[in-house]
């Protein structure tokens, strides 16, 4: 706020009072300047309205104690006509409003005025000034009254806490040039205030300066901009957050040719940039961000219209456009004044042009999280203002020119997460005296920062971030000696191989140093002192190194990282009263052992908690009270033993991942589970848990987006509750007793019926390489292997695990509604029936293993369909016919996919098939092999029924009819006669 209303915030009244003195006033000079013997005293009347005002007002830090005595223009905040004696300025702003101190805040708040504002006011009849701005009203509205003093010229009622409706009454204030009714939300009052239309607006036809920021205008979305356009003479116009959702891509004129500020961030516009706002060629400052732009920017002539632009702030929008196209519009002007771009988080794209050099006055460059690309040009040296450059999370490469250490004035240098490749040099920073934040990383890990061991800095960092690149010389940097204000720092993948020497932790002239620390991902080794400087509420990350020892005691830090190093011995007993502000604690994969020590519970902030992959032995403690906000815990990998605590869900409300996944816990699943409504992630495989899968998992615990009980002793059926989990998408029900057929129902599961989509992270200005962006990970088998999965990927795990159970029956064809599943394993069971025809259909599904079952039948063709298809096996099973060869079963070269199953053909296996290995089976091949099947069945029981039917239909005529009898052995005698006959030859 205080940018925004800088050029006239401090101008402004001494303008203001001149010009009302000498044009209403003549002879008039303005109070307290001149002499005091010339100047008249205060008018009685006013005085006793001020008084009257007074009285309706609440001053808890007594600012308004000077109003006494008779002359009320010697009074704080009034000015008077030096003549007349008459008020013409009430200044009750708060002072304490911009104090940047620890206890500004509490300073701000006692130094507010509150209360009514009385209508005694208009006794003032001379008032042109009214300043009533950060103050705290409560709520109350602001009077329509104030739309009667005709005279006022200023009135600023911003960030005060007035609500209701905005009295369109101000539109009397007819010689109003400045205007600012923004107001700042507060937790007390909530509610902004609001504007029914704009229609009243348009009366203040020498408004200036106009500001509504925060204010609700969603009632005037629609006439906000006729009303505007109608201010001839307005120079700055401020809309932020203000609940707009229209801007018209055409006006039939463009009506405010004075305009110099345009702020409209903050808004949901939802539209294209319109031409005709890049047709004002006043504009100095414009800023757009935070608005739901989109599409791409007009075709814009910059060199007539913009060459007083000095702010252009498109930032966190979706707009397109060419950044050479840009860069080289805004450099046409030969006295181009540009000294803010920022146009981060868009969809900026292309290659940064050498006319980049050409903006000799820019300050803040911002393109970050962008699509650049190509190298950083060497004309960058010659922005000798530049005092931010950030260009973080583009796709850039090459090297990074020598030529920006020529910037003498910058302070902030962030070019993390693009392609930087060669060396970086002392040369690159020799006349950055002024440099305080410096983040650097490569994503190919082909940069090298090569700096001689005697190398000083010429800066004096506050923010060091530099990580997946290469140092020259192994040893920790000695050059950070030197950096005494240093208080944030990332050297993650860098390749130290060093201990961490001493200084380093203490060296500091503050009682307090540290902030953050992230030296994860190197060869660090060594102990860790017990002791260090931290600043309250630091986070350290050590992840990854091979550090030793027993754990530290650094009561400030708060998120504590010290995952995959040597650390051994118990967990300290106490660890809960030497930390208890922690919030964040990572101690996975060490070598810890012991007990999980109770103390935890008394660190009442936990959100995260990580022991997993270490030698911790006993029971899970039962005492989690007090425990709000822990939501993660994982204890799997270790040799735990007993039950699920009953506590646990009871006391902690908040948690949503639970995984105690390869230990030794037994039993039924606790009941108490059952209460933990907030559970997304229940991973207890790799354990000796038994009875039955209980039927509230589906009933109760709708959130479910990961399920993993394999490698237990659960009996029974696959409860059909199961798929009332409409979230999950991972299910591992594997190596257990489970029998009963697979429920058809699993068809229905939503989440692996449709895509999931990641959204974009938010981007971090400091400590970029933090681990807490990874608290959670889950080790998921894929292709026969076991990854680990974190939180950043797991959302697209989508995967069935039914294998090594006694399941029976043929597998369901609802199966194949899951379109996005990407593992099915369902081997080692007692399934039957065919492989479904309907399989082809899973075109994401990256593995699947049938084998070790009876499945018969031949391979269905429509499976050639499933392009995504890498790891696949159906070995040991009743299969038959050809083996498919197009698309992807042709890069399926390995027979024992398809080993155990006597009745296939084709390559890979060695057994040819009677028809053309050439060729694929077609779908009439099935029905051939069913015609054959049901022939040979058809075949028997007509041969039976022929039987019977013949041998009675003749001999039991034969019976009945002695006539027929008679003539029957007749012709058996005639017959055996002309037999011997034959056989004699006679």
């Amino acid at each position: 706020m205080a940018s925004r209303k800088s050029s006239f915030k401090l101008l402004l009244p001494v303008f203001l009072l001149l010009l009302t003195a000498y044009s209403t006033f003549p002879e008039a000079k303005l109070a307290n300047s001149g002499v005091k013997g010339f100047r008249v005293a205060c008018n009685e009347e006013e005085r006793a309205a001020l008084l009257k005002f007074r009285q309706g007002l609440k001053d808890p830090y007594g600012r308004l104690s000077s109003w006494v005595g008779e002359d009320c223009c010697n009074w704080t905040g009034i000015g008077c006509s030096n003549q007349i004696g008459n008020v013409l300025k009430l200044d009750l702003s708060n002072p304490n409003y911009y104090v940047e101190k620890p206890t500004a805040a509490t300073g701000y708040m006692r130094a507010c005025l509150g209360g009514e504002l009385d209508p005694s006011l208009l006794s003032l009849t001379y008032l042109n000034y009214l300043d009533l701005s950060c103050n705290n009203f409560q709520g109350i509205a602001i009077p329509s009254f104030l739309g009667s003093l005709k005279k006022l010229r200023y009135l600023d009622l911003s960030q005060s806490s007035f609500g209701g409706m905005v009295p369109p009454q101000l539109g009397n204030l007819s010689n109003l040039f400045y205007l600012d009714l923004s107001h700042l939300t507060t937790y007390s009052y909530p509610q902004n205030p609001w504007v029914s239309d704009f229609y009243w607006l348009s009366s203040l036809s020498s408004l200036q300066y106009l500001s509504l920021g925060n204010l609700n205008l969603s009632l005037a979305t629609t006439n906000w901009l006729p009303a505007v356009n109608m201010l001839p003479s307005l120079l700055e116009l401020h809309l932020p957050d203000c609940e707009l959702r229209n801007l018209p891509q055409s006006i039939p004129f463009v009506n405010f040719t004075s305009l110099q500020v345009l702020e409209l961030s903050h808004n949901h516009f939802n539209t294209s940039l319109p031409q005709w706002l890049f047709n004002i060629s006043t504009l100095v400052t414009v800023v757009l961000s935070h608005s739901k732009f989109t599409g791409s920017t007009p075709q814009i002539s910059w060199k007539n219209n913009h060459c007083s632009l000095q702010t252009l702030d498109l930032s966190y929008n979706s707009v397109s456009m060419e950044i050479q196209e840009l860069i080289e519009g805004l450099s046409r002007c030969s006295n181009s004044s540009l000294k803010l771009l920022d146009v981060k988080y868009n969809n900026v794209r292309g290659l940064l042009p050498d006319s980049l050099g050409s903006l000799q006055y820019l300050e803040t460059l911002r393109i970050s999280q962008n699509a650049l690309f190509g190298p950083l040009p060497t004309t960058i040296g010659n922005l000798s203002h530049l005092q931010v450059l950030d260009l973080a999370f583009n796709m850039m490469n090459g090297t990074i020119p020598k030529s920006i250490g020529q910037l003498a004035q910058l302070n902030s240098l962030d070019l993390w997460g693009s392609s930087w490749e060669g060396i970086i040099s002392e040369i690159h920073f020799s006349n950055l005296s002024l440099l305080t934040d410096l983040s650097l990383s490569s994503t190919n890990n082909s940069l090298v920062f090569h700096f001689s061991h005697e190398w000083i800095p010429p800066f004096p960092l506050y923010s060091l971030s530099i990580s997946d690149c290469k140092l020259m010389n192994p040893r920790f940097p000695t050059w950070l000696r030197n950096q005494s204000f240093l208080n944030e720092i990332t050297l993650s993948t860098v390749g130290i191989s060093d201990t961490i020497p001493d200084w380093f932790w203490g060296k500091s002239p503050y009682p307090y140093w540290w902030s953050n620390v992230d030296l994860s991902n190197n060869q660090l080794r060594g102990q860790l002192p017990k002791l260090v400087n931290f600043a309250e509420e630091a986070s350290v990350n050590l992840n990854s190194n091979s550090l030793e020892g027993s754990l530290p005691f650094w009561p400030n830090v708060i998120e504590l990282a010290l995952a995959s190093n040597r650390f051994s011995g118990p967990i300290p007993l106490n660890i809960g009263q030497e930390m208890p502000n922690m919030n964040i604690l990572d101690l996975s994969r060490n070598n810890l052992n012991g007990s999980i020590p109770s103390s935890i519970s008394k660190m009442k902030s936990l959100s995260s908690l990580d022991l997993s992959r270490n030698y911790l032995s006993g029971n899970i403690p039962s005492d989690w009270k007090g425990l709000q906000s822990l939501t993660t815990i994982d204890f799997s990998n270790n040799n735990l033993f007993g039950q699920i605590p009953s506590s646990m869900c009871s006391q902690l409300p908040s948690l949503s991942w639970l995984r105690l996944s390869n230990n030794n816990l037994s039993g039924e699943i606790a009941l108490s589970l059952r209460n933990c409504t907030n559970l997304y992630t229940l991973d207890l495989g790799g354990n000796k848990f038994s009875g039955t899968i209980p039927t509230w998992i589906g009933d109760d615990l709708h959130l479910f987006s990961y399920l993993l009980l394999g490698a237990n002793m659960f009996t029974g059926n696959i409860p059909q509750q199961i798929c009332g989990l409409p979230d999950v998408h991972v299910l591992n029900l594997s190596q257990n007793i489970l029998s009963g057929s697979i429920p058809r129902c699993l068809g229905n599961l939503e989440q692996m019926k449709h895509r999931v989509y990641l959204f974009k992270p938010w981007p971090l200005t400091t400590f970029m390489n933090t681990p807490f962006l990874d608290l959670q990970h889950m080790d998921l088998k894929v292709k026969r292997l076991a990854y680990e999965y974190t939180n950043k990927l797991l959302p697209l795990i989508n995967s069935i695990d039914l294998s090594s159970n006694n399941l029976s029956g043929e597998i369901p064809e609802e199966i194949t509604n899951l379109t996005y599943l990407g593992s099915l394993i369902l081997s080692r069971n007692q399934l039957t029936g065919k492989i479904p025809q309907g399989f082809g259909s899973l075109d994401k599904l990256e593995t699947l293993d049938l084998s070790v079952n009876h499945l018969r039948g031949p391979i269905p063709i429509s499976m050639t369909s499933m392009t995504a298809l890498n790891n696949l096996n159906l070995s040991y099973n009743n299969l038959s016919g050809p083996i498919p060869s197009t698309n992807q079963f042709h890069t399926f070269i390995d027979p024992a996919i398809y080993e155990g199953n006597s009745r296939l053909c084709g390559p890979p296996l060695p057994t040819p098939c009677s028809t053309s290995n050439n060729e694929d089976p077609q779908p009439k091949e099935d029905a051939v092999e069913d015609e054959d099947e049901s022939g040979k069945i058809w075949f028997y029981v007509s041969t039976a029924l022929g039987f019977k039917v013949g041998f009675w239909a003749v001999f039991g005529s034969l019976v009945i009819k002695r006539p027929w009898r008679h003539a029957y052995f007749q012709f058996l005698d005639k017959l055996k006669v002309r037999l011997l006959l034959v056989t004699t030859g006679n």
